[in-house]
């Protein structure tokens, strides 16, 4: 792996943590700065959106301006797993509404963790284009009590949009904890030009507490809640809006550290989480039939994380389990008739148990061997009767119940030398089908205009990882680069199917749910950084990626080639930067699975932030301007081509007390 971080969550030398330093792609800070390490520039009022979009393997698939869908090494989220604190969330939305990201809030996280490709993380299941783990902050222990309070507010001129959130800490020797409340509200916003996009509003409430008791210097016991609510959330990219998506997430714990022994620290964790998701489309105009589509996710799991040290090996061992209901349905009103009615996830429990364990191996001083395993398996009934019945019309014969075994195992070695890095490394994961791909029924997708059918009868896909990075750096010049392919085997995807009718109305027909033999998917980067001054930085970052299906046409939704630059000031407190972004012409897209082409586009952004103080109060003025030149531009990544706001000021004032 090219960019390793070790990052460590420890407060004071007596806080009982169990987070060691791990072998990570990319981290970024969210609630305080890091050295070398990333965070957007709106600091902690700014969307876990924002922050992801600092990852270079990561890009976003965008349907409105609220709840963007992350997409690590071009692979949504059905090959990359996503959890918070460790525990296992599912979305509760059939059209990605609703990812696990947006669910927490900036104010609530002390980093985001991205491991690229297979080498996941000990949770991870079924992560082949890799895992995003969201760290909670926490305020830790400390010998002499403290309190902190602090406040953010927020303000954006493209969409009105407002942000205030406020948050308490309180730190003793045995107890801690830290909670606060984040309101956001946007209008619709304006594209490049002056238009507005209509259905582009949102607005949202999250309120969270972490907590934690220590009864000795070794053990401590910490627990998490969070309650997130959104309302009046408009997609412009699709036919519905979402009337409420509400989260209720809660952890309990306990860590266990040692001193000087083979096994270090011992982390179990027992937690549960409620989803809930309210499709709307009572607000748009001329519905020919009104819809109401809920849906709900309930997950309860625990997971058992152990770390020792003996020689040259840092060993971890990971046992974890889930169980997870999914269950979505849809009544239709057509005018003059009788409401109908089906079930488009009939209500499928999953238990999925697993465990994984790695190494890492330092062969010298120059040498180290990362190994990762894990193997899985996986239980699935169909608990809705009406649900079964309906999809067994489509595949007669069908079960009520499957299990599936799954895997993974990667190799990663660097050698390092005076101011170099080179990393190869390889590995083989296999996937489940989700519970769309196999049992969902008649699913709108508004990218292709066809309705989706599940298949039960889907093998699981599997994929070969190899990838290889540089890095190169002195005093002043930084340059690294990385890539990466996946050859996928049995690769699940949409596939056309004239035999059936579509049923919702506009759609184009009808899709199933299949495997193609075999698929390609790679990513290269190429990212430099000069110091041209103590007080002058030039950064840039380029990307390019391919993927193709057996048959030699383009994959959707992968990134043609991308670009940024910027050129970053520093003077005592005072930070500034000017950045140009962009991509080319998307010449290699998916025309056979309904994507169009998208245009070239650049835009310039300035950025910059004050940090002062008054009577000993800590204040941080940000402030910027994003798409200067007001240019109207979609993205390959935006559903429907729905165009990303034009010319934006924003300010926001961060303080802490």
């Amino acid at each position: 792996m090219l960019e390793t971080v070790l990052l460590s969550t420890i407060l004071l030398s007596d806080t009982v943590t169990t987070d060691k330093a791990q072998n990570l792609d990319e981290v970024v800070i969210v609630s305080e700065a890091g050295r070398g390490q990333k965070r957007s520039v709106k600091g902690q009022v700014a969307s876990i959106d924002e922050h992801l979009k600092e990852l270079k393997n990561v890009s976003l698939v965008r349907r409105g301006s609220y709840a963007w869908e992350p997409v690590v090494n071009n692979m949504a989220m059905e090959r990359v797993s996503t959890t918070i604190d460790g525990m296992k969330i599912f979305y509760a939305c059939t059209d990605k509404m609703d990812p696990v990201t947006s669910y927490v809030e900036s104010s609530n996280l002390q980093s985001i963790l991205l491991n690229s490709g297979l080498n996941g993380n000990p949770q991870a299941t079924g992560n082949i284009g890799g895992s995003l783990d969201l760290k909670l902050r926490k305020a830790g222990f400390l010998y002499h009590p403290e309190w902190k309070l602090g406040a953010d507010a927020g303000c954006e001129s493209n969409g009105h949009l407002q942000v205030y959130g406020g948050e308490a800490s309180y730190s003793s020797k045995s107890f801690y904890t830290n909670g606060g409340v984040f309101y956001r509200h946007a209008d619709n916003y304006k594209e490049g030009g002056g238009r507005e996009v209509s259905f582009s509003q949102f607005q949202k409430v999250n309120a969270f507490d972490n907590f934690g008791f220590r009864f000795s210097p070794q053990d401590a016991i910490e627990g998490t809640f969070i309650f997130d609510r959104a309302t009046n959330v408009g997609y412009p990219a699709l036919n519905m809006d979402v009337a409420k998506a509400e989260a209720f997430i809660t952890s309990l714990s306990y860590k266990r550290l040692w001193e000087e022994r083979l096994v270090q620290s011992w982390e179990t964790k027992v937690y549960y989480n409620h989803i809930t998701h309210v499709m709307d489309d009572t607000t748009r105009p001329d519905v020919q039939i009104h819809m109401d589509m809920p849906g709900k996710s309930w997950t309860t799991g625990l997971y058992s994380l152990v770390r020792a040290s003996k020689g040259v090996h840092e060993l971890t061992a990971n046992y974890d389990l889930y169980y997870n209901r999914l269950f979505a349905d849809m009544t239709m009103y057509p005018g003059g008739a009788a409401p109908m009615y089906m079930v488009t996830w009939p209500d499928v429990g999953t238990l999925n148990t697993g465990v994984a364990l790695s190494d890492r191996i330092r062969l010298g001083s120059a040498h180290t061997l990362n190994i990762s395993a894990k193997v899985a398996w996986q239980h699935q009934r169909l608990n809705n009767e009406e649900g079964y019945h309906a999809l067994s019309v489509f595949f007669p014969g069908m079960q009520q119940q499957y299990h599936q075994t799954t895997g993974r195992i990667a190799a990663n070695y660097q050698l390092s030398i005076v101011n170099s890095q080179l990393s190869i490394g390889a590995g083989w994961g296999s996937r489940a089908p989700t519970v769309t791909e196999a049992y969902g029924y008649y699913l709108n997708n508004t990218f292709d205009q066809y309705d989706y059918i599940g298949n039960p009868r889907l093998k699981n896909e599997s994929a070969i990882e190899v990838n290889a990075g540089y890095q190169v750096s002195s005093s002043k010049f930084q340059v690294s680069g990385d890539i990466n392919a996946f050859f996928f085997s049995n690769y699940i995807i949409g596939q056309f199917e004239d035999r059936l009718s579509a049923m919702t109305v506009g759609a184009e027909g009808v899709k199933v749910y299949g495997n193609i033999s075999h698929a390609t998917i790679a990513n290269f980067s190429l990212t430099t950084q000069w110091k041209i001054q103590p007080w002058l930085t030039w950064n840039t970052r380029l990307g390019y990626a391919l993927g193709q299906d057996d048959e030699g046409e383009s994959l959707p939704m992968i990134s043609p080639f991308s670009y940024t630059t910027s050129v970053g000031v520093h003077f005592g407190r005072f930070q500034g930067k000017a950045e140009v972004h962009g991509n080319a012409r998307q010449t290699r897209y998916g025309k056979k699975y309904g994507e169009t082409e998208t245009p070239a586009w650049t835009i310039v952004s300035f950025s910059a932030n004050y940090q002062f103080s008054i009577i000993n109060h800590q204040l941080a003025l940000r402030f910027g301007i994003e798409n200067l030149f007001d240019k109207r531009y979609t993205t390959y990544a935006d559903w429907c081509d729905i165009p990303q706001k034009g010319r934006n000021i924003y300010m926001n004032l961060s303080f802490e007390l």
